[in-house]
């Protein structure tokens, strides 16, 4: 299994792959695409869409796992997510991928117990849970805590959990 997790956002948009072998978790790939926040909206996103078609193409994933939308403080700030998350779920049905989505408090529970964990804390794991010799970059540790998310559910789901 082969899962493509992603962190949408407007500016930082992380992404990581992970592969189940047998019992044990890899990490395949991760990272962040950047785009000028000076750059109009317009254009941000297709400089995401671009990037997550290339993560796409050069990693195979079987499927996609994204965080959902929480309710953010500022609604303009949401509402460019929600831009930024659409061209995420775009480019996973152009590629003919399935998507699965988690709240970010059941993406924190997963791979730290609780569902408050601070993104620092979540890197940390993540590096621990698959063996990484460095901390990934937040935005990259927060998709690969998606993928591993969708991974465990859909281990449950087998097991008949």
């Amino acid at each position: 299994m082969r899962i493509l997790g992603i962190d949408p956002g407007s500016r930082r948009t992380g992404w990581g792959v992970v592969q189940l072998e047998g019992t044990r978790l890899h990490q395949v790939g991760a990272g962040t695409i950047r785009v000028a926040e000076k750059l109009p909206l317009a254009t941000r996103l297709h400089l995401i869409h671009q990037g997550l078609e290339q993560v796409v193409r050069e990693h195979r994933p079987e499927a996609v796992a994204v965080e959902e939308i929480f309710f953010a403080k500022y609604p303009n700030a949401a509402l460019k997510l929600g831009h930024a998350r659409g061209v995420t779920l775009l480019v996973a049905a152009q590629s003919g991928l399935e998507v699965y989505e988690y709240p970010p408090a059941v993406v924190k529970r997963t791979v730290v117990g609780g569902g408050a964990a601070d993104k620092t804390q979540v890197a940390r794991l993540i590096a621990a849970l698959l063996g990484l010799k460095t901390t990934p970059e937040e935005d990259a540790a927060d998709a690969l805590a998606v993928a591993i998310t969708h991974i465990q559910a859909s281990r449950s789901k087998a097991l008949g959990r």
